[in-house]
């Protein structure tokens, strides 16, 4: 491979490691506001209009380095995959253009609403707005996801003498073998991903006040969804890992660091795997526990490296570490939430400061888990674009190393002071704790002229019932 692709591979790399996080956040957000605004009409109760406000003011600086962070990749694939994009174009363009026109409009056009629309439209319309830019952040998640997991596993096209991919079945196309896994991961995953960071916040003030009712609800909710949808993010990951073994055994391969077909597979806890060798060095495994989680069977076989051409192996060292901290991640999310749950039914919920210090180490680790993730599912991927069918070799532009290297230079620069002093900017809105009262003349919407009664003040021995413990 040319040092000019391994640029080019690494600059896509780069740029899509800071994108993904981003919608991530966005999407997990959006719904997170749509849910504290219906509290707050429906329960009158104006720590979730203060809540709103808190975030909103972080959603807006996330949306817009996400949109920022999205035209940049499409730039490069004119600039550094331009084969790639000829030949998958008549697949690819048409799912990208879906996502523009049904989600991004749809974003863009009430997102100006939501933001600074309360005092002009009242909370009804409001309402509707902050629920479209939700839902649109979940549209956009679907077509990203339909072009990213045709991909994986294309369906539904036929390919021309010129060798590009020609649609033949839309339906096959968008609803390929693996979307429907890969958009239930990755939506469970934004929102815990939010959810972590929610809770994080809401430690973070406890620690300070532990009477803050703002940061008790923060808290209480974000726990709620960690003790919930944790578990079952496992399930939806055990549900993709088996699709991929079924249409992507390389990359499971890879994954599981198994470099010779056997019956029995082991489940590799630790080990390097060396690929000039053809081994997995220096492991921990459980002897049969690999081939009864993937064949469900005791002796069942799973493929290993040696079933397929060297070069078609994947960088089996990059995607078995990364499935590992991505998986441990998620267990300890699984954890942290049945923890909360204990404590939370024992109503000490508030009372712990090591649980309270455990959510706040926790604030990275959905967004971490989702870099994983990734990782593991594009270079797994790896050595195609378009698996099996069209090579990362064959989709580079004809640019040379010098010019990928100076756009990749100037990439990082501007990145790194744009989105460093965006998330700067971030942590400082959420160092601040929630200004309560938002819901009076302030917003312009006063909770009684909303039809909504407002919440009595917490005394101090009521307060933790009060705050949804």
């Amino acid at each position: 491979m040319t040092t000019a692709i391994l640029l080019a591979r690494a600059q896509f790399a780069f740029t899509i490691g800071f994108h993904i996080v981003l919608p991530a956040f966005s999407i997990g957000l959006a719904s997170y506001l749509a849910v504290l605004e219906a509290l707050w009409l429906t329960t009158g109760r104006g720590v979730y209009l203060d809540l709103f406000n808190y975030w909103l003011r972080v959603f807006a600086v996330v949306f817009a380095m996400g949109v920022v962070s999205g035209v940049v990749m499409a730039y490069e694939f004119g600039t550094n995959w331009s084969v790639f994009a000829e030949k998958t174009g008549p697949v690819i363009g048409p799912l990208m253009g879906y996502e523009v026109l049904t989600a991004f409009f749809l974003e863009a056009g009430f997102l100006g609403v939501m933001l600074f629309g309360m005092k002009r439209v009242g909370p009804g319309l409001h309402m509707f707005a902050t629920a479209v830019v939700a839902f649109g952040t979940l549209i956009s998640a679907f077509w990203i996801l339909s072009a990213n997991s045709w991909m994986q596993t294309p369906a539904g096209y036929a390919i021309s003498p010129h060798g590009r991919f020609i649609p033949v079945d839309w339906w096959a196309i968008v609803f390929n073998p693996s979307f429907p896994y890969r958009l239930v991961h990755m939506v469970l995953a934004s929102y815990l991903s939010v959810a972590f960071l929610v809770g994080a916040v809401g430690a973070w003030h406890l620690l300070r006040d532990r009477q803050s009712q703002a940061a008790r609800v923060m808290f209480s909710m974000a726990m709620w969804m960690a003790a919930i949808v944790a578990p079952l993010q496992v399930i939806a990951g055990d549900q993709q890992g088996l699709n991929t073994l079924r249409y992507q055994p390389a990359k499971v391969a890879a994954m599981e660091g198994d470099f010779t077909t056997r019956p029995g597979t082991s489940l590799k806890l630790f080990g390097l795997p060396n690929l000039a060798a053809g081994r997995t060095e220096d492991q921990i495994a459980i002897p049969h526990l690999g081939a009864l989680i993937l064949t469900h069977s005791w002796d069942g076989t799973v493929r290993g490296l040696d079933s397929f051409p060297r070069r078609d192996w994947p960088p089996a060292p990059w995607v078995f570490w990364s499935f590992r901290l991505m998986v441990a991640l998620g267990f300890a999310m699984v954890g942290l939430g049945w923890w909360s749950l204990w404590l939370r039914f024992r109503r000490r919920l508030y009372a712990t400061p090591l649980l309270l210090r455990a959510a706040l180490a926790m604030a990275p680790a959905g967004f971490i888990a989702v870099l994983c993730g990734w990782v593991t599912t594009e270079v797994g991927r790896q050595p195609f674009t378009v698996y099996g069918l069209l090579r990362t070799t064959q989709s580079a532009s004809p640019i040379g190393a010098p010019g990928v290297a100076a756009s990749f230079a100037a990439i990082a620069v501007v990145y790194f002071i744009v989105f460093g002093v965006g998330f700067r900017y971030i942590l400082r809105l959420l160092r601040q704790p929630p200004a309560v009262g938002q819901h009076g003349p302030e917003s312009g919407v006063p909770v009684r002229s909303a039809g909504l009664t407002p919440a009595p003040a917490l005394e101090p021995d009521a307060a933790p019932s009060a705050a949804g413990e």
